[in-house]
This record gives structure tokens, sequence and C-alpha cells, in this order.
């Protein structure tokens, strides 16, 4: 077999990619599903990227002026009751608990005493923010009132994918209230920028942001905005919502308060979240046949040192361990990607070094450094750097490794957006009639975005869905000028994203 077949995850991407995105998660020990039926563990190397992720995010966040709270995991089934569209659009998702304790019964365990009021785990938490809200905006003097949780969030989900879709998910979630209209539009649009500036900054994921169709608004929701990224299969992945709630949600838990004027007034609300989803977009926007490759803004490491060892605790290996912990050492206190700091570590696994390469390749880590008998004397190493195709080794000083890391780092950060960049602009097709359409999507080779005239609806198509197609979003760069909409007819100004989706 030749060297261009040789992969470390099968299939590849081009043989089964939703398969092959499950083995890259496996095999990188990202995650697992639970024995929990939808559930997931997250292994260490993936919780390290979603601590990076909140991070990072986490200070673009504060620096709109939201600060950190926590609410309840349970929501009194009356809380929710209030906003009826609310029930509507996540009542089939719920996970509802109704006994309070457990009692032996013929030597098991059974629910025994039964909750006045269900309790409903939260699928998200508009209900019962609203409620403490309520009591905390009295005047126009206490907003605009600005919080964010970093939380779980149950939502019963009947086909689970690791990090996609799961019944318990990880995810930050802000909610606001402001005194007038024009301020809640501005959080919302602003919320969905920095959604698509962390997207592609930090993860190196090209994103179109825009506005959700009427009937695919967050229930309750006047206006929500998205980010869609395009996998590397051609599909979209929603990464991120913004959702101008108006006072929908204050009129239901009365969050009023009184102007300058002395009349009361409901509050204008928003939310806006993303979630451990991000990792999976990551994952599938930059893998390649080989695992997983980590944009370095979201790594959690940057470069591993793997000594070059017999396993026989010789002299000789000893001195190579020596050795890498000194270059350890001299690569401390670097940084990167506006003052970053560079996260390096020694492997010092009894596995043999080609595995612990391979492992390293498969959970791709931006730099892998092989250190070994011959290097200690010329002070010299191997560097293999992931987001290069072929991983050549180069031989490099550690004198130039610890000078050029940062600009390392920051390459790798760049190609692996220019690449995604690149593929997501080419995979972009402009059509003009509902046949061109049907026939793009239902062609076995029919691969990544439409952009089409569309005018607005509250309904839904049903040919879209027979097609298993959706509309994206209606982006917020549009061409101004006057069109036919593709599936009435009817002129429109703007146009839409349409796709297949995850």
């Amino acid at each position: 077999m030749g060297k261009q077949n040789r992969t470390a995850i099968t299939p590849r991407r081009d043989q089964d990619f939703p398969k092959w995105y499950q083995e890259v998660v496996k095999e990188a020990e990202m995650a697992e599903m639970a024995h929990v039926r939808g559930c997931m563990v997250i292994k260490p190397w993936g919780y390290g990227m979603w601590e990076q992720i909140q991070a990072r995010l986490g200070d673009m966040i504060k620096a709109c002026g939201a600060e950190n709270a926590y609410f309840p995991l349970f929501i009194p089934l009356k809380y929710i009751q209030k906003e009826a569209e609310h029930v509507e659009g996540f009542a089939q998702e719920m996970a509802v608990v109704t006994h309070h304790r457990l009692e032996k019964v013929d030597g098991q365990l059974v629910p025994a005493g039964k909750l006045t009021e269900p309790l409903v785990v939260r699928p998200t938490s508009e209900t019962i923010i609203g409620e403490s809200f309520s009591k905390w905006i009295n005047s126009y003097r206490d907003l605009p009132l600005k919080v964010n949780q970093w939380c779980n969030i149950v939502r019963w989900e009947m086909r689970p994918r690791v990090f996609l879709r799961t019944t318990e998910f990880l995810w930050q979630e802000g909610h606001t209230a402001f005194a007038t209209a024009e301020e809640a539009v501005t959080d919302s649009l602003q919320m969905v920028n920095v959604y698509k500036q962390f997207s592609e900054e930090w993860l190196a994921v090209p994103v179109i942001s825009g506005a959700k169709p009427a009937y695919d608004r967050f229930p309750g929701a006047v206006e929500t905005y998205t980010i869609e990224a395009m996998m590397q299969d051609g599909k979209a992945l929603q990464a991120g919502t913004s959702h101008d709630l108006a006072q929908n949600f204050s009129k239901a838990a009365n969050i009023s308060f009184t102007d300058s004027d002395g009349e009361v007034q409901f509050a204008h609300t928003t939310s806006w979240g993303v979630s451990t989803r991000l990792i999976g977009a990551a994952i599938m926007t930059h893998g390649d046949d080989d695992g997983v490759r980590v944009p370095p803004r979201i790594a959690p490491l940057h470069i591993v040192i793997v000594p070059i060892q017999r396993g026989k605790d010789t002299e000789q290996d000893k001195a190579v361990m020596n050795y890498a912990d000194n270059v350890l050492e001299r690569l401390k206190g670097i940084t990167f990607a506006d003052n970053l700091p560079m996260l390096a570590k020694v492997d010092k696994r009894l596995n043999s070094s080609t595995e612990k390469r391979w492992n390293w390749v498969k959970k791709g880590v931006p730099v892998q450094i092989e250190v070994g008998p011959r290097d200690i004397e010329n002070d010299n190493a191997v560097m293999r750097v992931r987001s290069e195709e072929s991983m050549d080794k180069s031989f490099v000083s550690v004198d130039d490794l610890v000078a050029n890391a940062s600009s390392i780092l920051d390459k790798i950060q760049t190609t692996y957006f220019d690449q995604a960049k690149k593929r997501m602009d080419e995979s972009i097709t402009d059509l003009k009639s509902y046949e061109e359409l049907e026939k793009f999507f239902k062609s076995a080779d029919s691969y990544g975005f439409v952009r089409a005239p569309w005018l607005p609806s509250d309904v839904e198509d049903t040919r879209l869905k027979e097609m298993a197609v959706t509309i994206r979003c209606i982006p917020f760069e549009q061409k101004q000028e006057k069109m036919r909409c593709i599936l009435t007819g009817e002129e429109t100004d703007s146009v839409a994203i349409f796709s297949k989706a995850y």
C-alpha cells in the first residue's frame, strides 16, 4: 500500500464522513457516549478545548458588559407555562422530574415521594432568569442588566451525536434586559458579531452570519441571528445564535420598571449562546485522515516534547530525559497571539516513541518536538508541524525553536483558517431558479451552500423539507439588487443561504 493511502483514521473522510467523525473523536480521546442514553463523557483533551473556549470567549463576553452568574438546574413548570410559545418550542425536548426520593420495595429502589409540581430540567433559562430579573429590576436605574452563565442543558435528543447533538451538553447562555427596543437590537447584533469574531479568530472556522427565517426563530423571539459554518462534507452547522426577545418574555415574567417619567414599562430582553458544538465544528472543519487538527488558540497544549528512548532506564535514556526537560524549561514564558501563554510538556509515558508520536498526531497537537541521543551534543531537535500535510520532520536548533515558537503557532492558526475559508468560499453556488435548486440538492454530487434569491416568508416551503434542505440564514451581506424569489417567483431584494445541515 502506498504512503498516500496509509492513514491513522479509518474510514477516510471521502469514504464515510459521519463514521470518520466518530472515529476521530474516539482516536483523539476527546469524548465518548456515556452509559446514559444520549449523554457524553468529555475526556481531558476535549474538555481542555472547552476550557480554552470558556476562557477566551468568556473574556469577550465580559468586555461587552456581562457578568457571570448561576441559576438553578430545575425550573418549576409554572414558570415555563407562562410563555406559551416557549413551551410549544421546547415541549417535546423537555426532561421532567416528578418525584423527590427513592424507597426500597421488594429489594428494589422505586420513586416514592411525588412532587406537588413537576420540575423541568432546564432546556434553556429564559423563564427562570426572567423570574429573578423581575425582582432585581424596579427602576430605569437598574438597567441595562446583562448576565451570563456557563452551565449544562438537557434536551431530550432522539438522534445523539457526540458534541453535535446530545441529551445533556455544556454551553454558555447570556441574558439581558434593556429600557429600549433599540438597545436590545444593538445587543443581539453585537453578540452574533462576537460569536463570528470568536469562531473565525479563535476556532479558525469561517462562518456566514445573518438572520434566521421567521419560522425558524428561537421560540418567543422576534429575531434570531445565527452564524453558520460549513463542514468538510459540505453540510452546514449552526455554531451560535443570538435572539432579540423584545418584550415577550418580560411581559410573561413581569420584568417591568419605572422610567424617568414615572411611567411603568416592560423591559426589552435578549438571550444568546454557544455550546460544546463548537468543538464538533472545529473537528469537522480542520480534521484530516490522521485525526484532529486543533487550532493553537484553543489547544489545551501547543508543543509536546517526545523523548526518544530505549525504555531500559539506561544512562543514555536519563540523559535524553534530562535534555527534554531542559528544552521544556527554555520554552517557558513564551507567548503568542496577543499574549496567550504557550503551553508545552514532556511526554514521559512508558509507551514507545512511535506510539506517542501517532497519539499526538491523532489528538492534533500543533507542534511535536522529538529529542534523542544524537540531538544532545548539538543542541538540536526534530520538529513536526501538524498543519503540514506530510508532517515531515525538520531539524532545528533549540535556540531557533525558542525564538520562532510564537510565529510557528500563529502561522498554524492562519493556515487552518485560510484553508477552511477557501473551501467554503469555493463551495457557495449561486442559483436563480427552483429547477436549478432541486437539481443541485437531488444530485449525489451536491456539495456546499447555495446562495439564491428568497422572499422572506413565515412558513417553511414543504419542497425544501422533502429534500432535507433548510434555509440557514438571510446573510447580513446582501447584493442589493432586484431578483425573483427562487421558490415563489415573486420580486425580492434579498438572498438566502440554502443547505443540508447537521
